[in-house]
């Protein structure tokens, strides 16, 4: 029951809790109790407006690797403390691999994210070095997760692209 409230609460957070009972198939005094546990657990962290950015005006968004010179736990979340400080860096990933974070940043204009990277690297963090993308367009965002496909008993399907449906059929 809580994994049918959490996916209707993703498509539709503005709803009533009437609506979300009626939804999901509980009377409204359960339904809000579950709603108001799952929020105390920590599992909903809050509700929000996904804005649509290009209504409001020209960003980018940039993805930068970067490598931090040591490698123990006060070096790492050194960096971590410095990049959360920074509001245009918007998700901060620790990764495995050829570099150590992965950051998500929205910005401006190259110059303003140039300005940040600067401050970044003024602020003398460790960072031994950094590679950078800057996003040319963006076909699709999920703001759903597939809560069925990862905690649920749906089995995953394997993808086959739509023009290859049409050939087989």
């Amino acid at each position: 029951m809580d994994f049918k409230i959490l996916d209707h609460l993703q498509r539709m957070g503005r709803c009533s809790n009437v609506e979300l009972a009626d939804m999901v198939g509980l009377s409204a005094s359960p339904c809000l109790a579950r709603v108001k546990r799952l929020q105390k657990i920590g599992v909903i962290e809050g509700f929000g407006a996904h804005l649509a950015l290009a209504q409001l005006g020209d960003y980018l968004i940039v993805f930068s690797e970067i490598t931090i010179s040591g490698h123990r736990r006060h070096h790492m979340r050194r960096f971590e403390e410095a990049a959360e400080a920074v509001p245009e860096i918007m998700e901060c990933y620790n990764v495995s691999g050829g570099y150590d974070f992965l950051l998500r940043i929205v910005i401006r204009s190259v110059s303003h994210f140039q300005g940040i990277m600067d401050g970044l690297l003024q602020a003398d963090l460790g960072i031994e070095k950094f590679s950078s993308y800057i996003v040319l367009r963006v076909p699709f965002v999920k703001h759903e997760l597939p809560l069925d496909r990862l905690f649920g008993d749906a089995e995953p399907n394997p993808v086959v692209p739509s023009s290859q449906q049409r050939s087989a059929g």
